[in-house]
């Protein structure tokens, strides 16, 4: 199938995300419109695993949905920055732990509909303390629980959000 955009209209422009309203040509050679959300940079999660074989998770308030959310750590990366090092990095920033050792799990594309942010996840383990460093602006609360207790999280609601969803998951498949 073939898909042409025949016109594209940039409608808003922020500090971290572009919208633009594009014209597509369709298979069927019809016309129809897409909205797009640029991501102007990607981001890297990592499901952390501590000695105890416990997942850490960090708690933060998401303006979006108005909730504290219970995630793995992750965070944008930098230009040019590799995902493995991007990772290494938000995990020591937001939970003071380096990894030891760090695998990677898959590219993630969280919207597909309607935004271009790929996501980079990786399991940690091997885990040794460091200083803990957030930005100015970030609060987070660092909460462990057990694989287990995960999945029950998502079965009842209290994990929502879909990159740690995918992560626990991916742990649980390939992990036990």
């Amino acid at each position: 199938m073939s898909y042409e955009v025949l016109e594209s209209k940039l409608t808003y422009e922020g500090k971290i995300v572009k919208v633009t309203v594009d014209k597509l040509q369709m298979p069927d050679g019809k016309t129809a419109l897409r909205e797009t959300v640029i991501r102007g940079k990607n981001a890297a999660a990592v499901l952390p695993i501590d000695a105890d074989g416990k997942i850490i998770f960090v708690r933060q308030y998401r303006h979006a949905f108005g909730e504290m959310l219970l995630e793995i750590p992750a965070g944008v990366l930098e230009e040019g920055e590799d995902p493995m090092e991007g990772v290494a990095r938000e995990l020591a920033e937001e939970t003071g732990n380096l990894a030891g050792k760090l695998e990677y799990i898959c590219e993630l594309y969280p919207t597909v509909g309607y935004c271009t942010e790929k996501i980079y996840l990786y399991f940690a383990s091997e885990l040794t303390l460091c200083q803990q460093c957030l930005d100015p602006d970030e609060f987070i609360e660092i909460e462990r629980y057990t694989p287990e207790e995960a999945v029950e999280m998502i079965r009842d609601g209290r994990i929502k959000d879909a990159k740690t969803v995918a992560a626990v998951f991916a742990y649980q498949m390939g992990h036990k």
